[in-house]
């Protein structure tokens, strides 16, 4: 008998932050995972931030002026620690559901008074954590309060349906970033954006361009979450009415959608508001354009490349052949001393 490969309902969330409360934008993501469950969602992506809000003040308001140091430390009081009562809930609204989501949060490390990361928290469908991308390079304003994430963070998460892919906002344009998730043969993608950026250009067209390009590049499937602002972001972080009517158009822009892996539309773009964007997708499609061009395998040329990846303080070549493809791929370990965050290593003989 053949390979047998499976079908996904895939759901891509575009909807706002209850803006800096920890609790309700919680809860309002459970809401929405019950939501995508109810409709057969087997895996739903999250904007970047979701919990509790992504740090948009800074393209309106003065790093280091009173109104953003009041919001940043706003946003430390309401950042998550992984794992909390806050993972809790969202693993048993995964678990309830039946799926597996990908969740921007603002994480803080347990124990300290500043030290916050961009991540992308992931949970199976039995509602365990599986893992977490930790942003590698803040973007823009992000860096005032975002310290950045590590190598040990760039995993691939094996799930049911195959390994998952994360990146948040501009990393998806990262080629290197997209070649350690291509060799781990990813076939599914979440790229999480946030709800306003780029104050004066086309951010819908930049994503289309980025996402497009990378999902023929991982040959997957790609969901593009991209976050929404309300009435209470735009009254926090404007300064004036200028920056009022900006932030209501971007609030309008929508954008989300999902990718076949040649990169054509398989489901959007989204129009604005919130909501959640579905789209059935076939696993099999995979095969014939990474039989064409698998760029993190038949399709390159590890004798003339060499890429390393320091995760967590182990090298390893992804581009030898004990880490690439088959059983000498590179799995995922978890340290026990950090909870679920994927660490590089090559199985034994």
């Amino acid at each position: 008998m053949s390979d047998q490969f499976p079908t996904a309902r895939l759901a891509a969330v575009q909807a706002a932050s209850v803006f800096l409360d920890r609790e309700g934008s919680t809860a309002k993501a459970c809401r929405l995972i019950a939501e995508a469950g109810t409709a057969g969602a087997d895996v739903i992506g999250f904007p970047e931030g979701f919990i509790p809000a992504h740090p948009i003040w800074y393209h309106f308001r003065p790093a280091s002026g009173r109104a953003s140091m009041q919001l940043a430390r706003e946003l430390f009081k309401n950042a998550v620690e992984i794992p909390s009562a806050e993972t809790d809930a969202l693993g048993e609204a995964c678990r309830k559901a039946g799926l597996i989501a990908v969740i921007g949060v603002c994480e803080k490390e347990p124990g300290t008074t500043g030290t916050m990361y961009n991540t992308q928290l992931i949970i199976d469908r039995d509602g365990s954590i599986i893992g977490r991308h930790r942003k590698l390079v803040p973007t823009l304003g992000e860096r005032i309060v975002h310290a950045p994430g590590g190598g040990e963070t760039m995993t691939a998460v094996p799930t049911h349906l195959g390994p998952l892919g994360a990146l948040a906002c501009g990393e998806n344009a990262n080629p290197l970033a997209a070649f350690v998730l291509a060799v781990q043969s990813v076939v599914m993608h979440v790229a999480s954006w946030p709800s306003l950026f780029g104050v004066g250009v086309d951010m819908i067209a930049a994503i289309e361009a980025r996402t497009r390009g990378l999902a023929q590049t991982l040959r997957c499937f790609v969901i593009n979450s991209i976050g929404v602002v309300d009435d209470a972001a735009i009254e926090a972080c404007a300064a004036n009415d200028e920056d009022r009517e900006v932030m209501r158009i971007a609030a309008e822009a929508g954008g989300s959608s999902i990718l076949t892996p040649r990169g054509a539309y398989l489901a959007g773009p989204m129009a604005g508001g919130e909501g959640i964007l579905y789209a059935d997708a076939d696993f099999e499609d995979i095969l014939v354009p990474k039989i064409a061009m698998d760029l993190g395998g038949h399709y390159n040329r590890f004798d003339v490349f060499r890429v390393l990846l320091n995760a967590g303080g182990q090298e390893i070549d992804l581009t030898a052949s004990g880490a690439r493809g088959g059983a000498r791929a590179p799995v995922p370990l978890l340290r026990p001393e950090s909870h679920a965050v994927p660490v590089w290593a090559e199985p034994e003989d």
